[in-house]
């Protein structure tokens, strides 16, 4: 359960930290490029990916490419929306973005729904439509500009959800299909800062960013260890992961950025939380 624990506090450390970007003259476009080039080395030794054995013509480069540039592109959708819809519900759209995988799963690879499922699925929607009600009722400009990237950041990490199981699909090893990403990611981010900024990316922003890719890659690879040491109780990790990541992310925006719970933003976080413990018993069962 530290584990789990663990890989909480780090989900919601990077967002705290891209959240503050902005007040503390951080560039956020460079800190998410230089990200992918600190997990990208972590990944590699964490993990060891046999990458000498990648084929030039047998690898789905296509499907690579387009999660190189999807991941990197969905992070600044969670970066504006830290910024414009606020912590609490950007961690509640990311991680009932699992509600849109796993109809995504239903359709793409045929995977079974059982009752219980479906509530589980039909909770997080509701959950979803009631922050995005909660946001839409704030200051027009900002409660638009939130509205959007929440359902991007919601529908954008399905996306990535369904593209990474489709490539496991094909065959990829996810260590090798994670790598790969990563480095594609930071090649197709710094090309963008070039042409963009003219540059690489400042000492401080590359600074930061170094550090947020090994909180990022420590979230994913506590959240993976934390799975092989639970290998018979998935739910759990499942449901604990989810279920702390929104709790801290609660804690952190009432009290490190004294957001406000609206009524709607309330039952939102009550039905995501069902959701999450409805989904967890579906895999149980």
């Amino acid at each position: 359960m530290e584990l789990i624990f663990a890989a909480a506090i780090c989900s919601v450390l990077v967002s705290v930290i891209l959240k503050m970007s902005r007040d503390k003259g951080l560039n956020p476009a460079q800190m998410i490029t230089w990200n992918y080039a600190s997990a990208s080395i972590l990944c590699f030794y964490w993990f060891k990916p046999d990458l000498a054995h990648v084929s030039l013509y047998k690898t789905p480069w296509i499907l690579i490419i387009a999660l190189g540039v999807l991941l990197p592109s969905i992070f600044y959708c969670l970066v504006r929306s830290l910024q414009s819809a606020g912590i609490l519900k950007t961690e509640l759209a990311q991680r009932l973005s699992v509600v849109l995988s796993l109809t995504g799963a239903y359709f793409v690879f045929n995977e079974y729904f059982n009752a219980i499922k479906l509530v589980g699925i039909a909770l997080g929607v509701l959950a979803v439509l009631l922050i995005l009600l909660s946001q839409r009722k704030s200051d027009h400009h900002a409660g638009n500009e939130g509205m959007l990237f929440l359902l991007s950041v919601w529908a954008g990490y399905a996306l990535i959800d369904v593209l990474l199981k489709f490539a496991s699909g094909l065959g990829m090893q996810f260590a090798v299909t994670l790598n790969l990403v990563f480095i594609c990611a930071f090649i197709l981010s710094v090309v963008y800062n070039l042409v963009q900024y003219k540059s690489v990316g400042q000492t401080k922003s590359v600074l930061a960013g170094l550090g947020l890719g090994i909180l990022n890659f420590a979230n994913i690879a506590l959240y993976v260890k934390a799975h092989m040491l639970l290998k018979d109780t998935p739910a759990v990790v499942f449901a604990g992961m989810n279920i702390l990541v929104v709790v801290f992310g609660v804690l952190a925006g009432l009290i490190i950025f004294k957001e406000r719970l609206k009524v709607a933003t309330i039952f939102g976080l009550i039905a995501g939380i069902m959701s999450v413990v409805f989904l967890a018993y579906a895999m149980s069962v």
